[in-house]
């Protein structure tokens, strides 16, 4: 016995912090690591998906906020809202109070309550109140619209220290997609991870549709959403290309109503100059066309050059139309095709001009001959530009105050109409929901009788997957 002792204490010695050390090792191992990689090679689905835009952790792209949680309420494909987190809503104080009563039980990813306090969406000018059950908002005006804002995913913010890093701030959710760990440079989203029990989605970030283009080929990625232009990868057998309309996303060319260049008729005129696609692609106005709100039969300025030399001649242009068409690269080659149709249609307007009796100053008929230079560029300028090609998102609800009143800093086209501007504020400030389609029809009506923009066509966008 006592030999035996003294091999065991001499081994103790020379090997002991060894014995030690491997035994914390394997149990760690089979407590944590071995689990954590079972789990891992469990997902055996995992996406790898490229998406286009500059985007933060506080500014998600909508496909990645609506996977990680939910909002108080959600937009149906009309534009009509219905309760989601809360249970129901009521309108109290003739429209500038909302009181939404939560749903019970609810919980946040981590298991832990969700409480009328955690419901913050740092609105400005409204003030907040709580009770037991219920979140109260209080606007400083009625406005109809408010129930879509609350649509937006809800999360709250946690610091967290992943894998070495320092502790960061992550978002937690409401639902079975849960965000992971991401990267960014300064404040630019690179990658995000989403995992879910059974699947895992990797997220990469690119500015342009040529740089995700480039990291497809690369195998970075393997689907890309949202690409609009044309590229040679659609013709790989090995991809899968899914073209969609989006009645919720329009391309039109905005005119700088500031510019004396672009009166009512000049508008019109080149309104009616532009070939415009027929079906579903077609968009007339800045509703979406699947909207409640939307006005069928409006004023659609399909192409007829007739009637847009009437406009020009009925109000011949005090100076030359020459102008530049700003737009991005995406959309260079529609841009080149506006660009020879206006010209070809101020030629023709011109030789018109010129044949007519009723013209007696000459030289306005050559004012007529339509120049344009187009500026390219990754990120336009909407406080500089003549005609601006790009695409709009329209929102859920119809009210399109942001856009188009003329006291708003966002209205980039500087459009003034006093019509239109009383036709917005009514709209938003009446709850029932058939004089509010009355409303934003008449809205329709009057501002594609003067218009602000040419309304081209709902977007049509590519999904590309290996």
């Amino acid at each position: 016995m006592r030999k035996f002792y003294w091999y065991f204490t001499a081994y103790v010695k020379k090997h002991g912090v060894i014995f030690v050390f491997s035994l914390l090792a394997a149990i760690t191992f089979f407590s944590f690591v071995l689990p954590t990689l079972a789990t891992t090679l469990e997902k055996g689905d995992r996406f790898y998906i490229g998406i286009i835009g500059d985007y933060s952790i506080n500014a998600l792209p909508d496909i990645i906020a609506d996977q990680l949680s939910i909002g108080l309420t959600s937009v149906t494909e009309d534009g009509s809202v219905i309760p989601t987190l809360a249970e129901r809503w009521t309108i109290e104080q003739e429209g500038k109070a909302y009181r939404f009563v939560l749903k019970n039980n609810l919980l946040w990813q981590d298991g832990t309550p969700i409480k009328p306090e955690d419901i913050q969406y740092n609105l400005s000018d409204t003030n907040v109140a709580y009770t037991a059950n219920d979140v109260v908002f209080q606007l400083p005006d009625n406005f109809a619209p408010f129930p879509s804002l609350v649509s937006k995913p809800l999360f709250k913010t946690e610091y967290q220290k992943k894998w070495g890093s320092a502790k960061k701030p992550m978002l937690i959710g409401i639902g079975k997609y849960k965000l992971l760990d991401y990267t960014t440079k300064g404040n630019r989203l690179v990658e995000v991870i989403v995992d879910s029990s059974t699947a895992r989605y990797i997220y990469r970030f690119y500015r342009t549709e040529n740089d995700a283009i480039l990291a497809f080929k690369g195998g970075e990625v393997d689907l890309l959403l949202d690409l609009v232009k044309q590229h040679d990868i659609y013709e790989w057998p090995q991809v899968k290309t899914t073209p969609t309309t989006s009645t919720n996303k329009y391309l039109a060319v905005f005119f700088n109503t500031r510019d004396p260049l672009f009166s009512k008729n000049v508008r019109q005129a080149f309104s009616y100059a532009i070939t415009k696609p027929t079906g579903i692609e077609r968009a007339i106005s800045p509703i979406d066309s699947n909207s409640w709100a939307y006005l069928p039969g409006g004023k659609s300025y399909d192409k007829d050059w007739e009637r847009g030399i009437e406009r020009l001649i009925d109000e011949p242009p005090q100076q030359p139309l020459e102008f530049e068409l700003t737009t991005t690269p995406v959309f260079e080659d529609k841009a080149e095709k506006i660009k020879t149709e206006l010209e070809a249609f101020g030629e023709a307007a011109a030789e018109n001009c010129a044949s007519n009796k009723n013209i007696d100053d000459k030289i306005l008929c050559d004012y007529m001959k339509a120049k344009v230079k187009i500026k390219i560029s990754n990120f336009p300028d909407t406080t500089d530009f003549q005609m601006l090609l790009i695409a709009q998102e329209s929102p859920s609800d119809p009210d399109q105050y942001y856009l188009w009143h003329s006291d708003q800093s966002t209205n980039f086209t500087g459009y003034k109409n006093t019509r239109i501007d009383n036709l917005l504020e009514k709209g938003r400030k009446t709850f029932n929901q058939a004089e509010r389609k009355e409303i934003y029809q008449e809205f329709q009506q009057f501002l594609l009788e003067d218009p602000p923009a040419i309304f081209l066509e709902h977007l049509t966008t590519y999904q590309v997957s290996r």
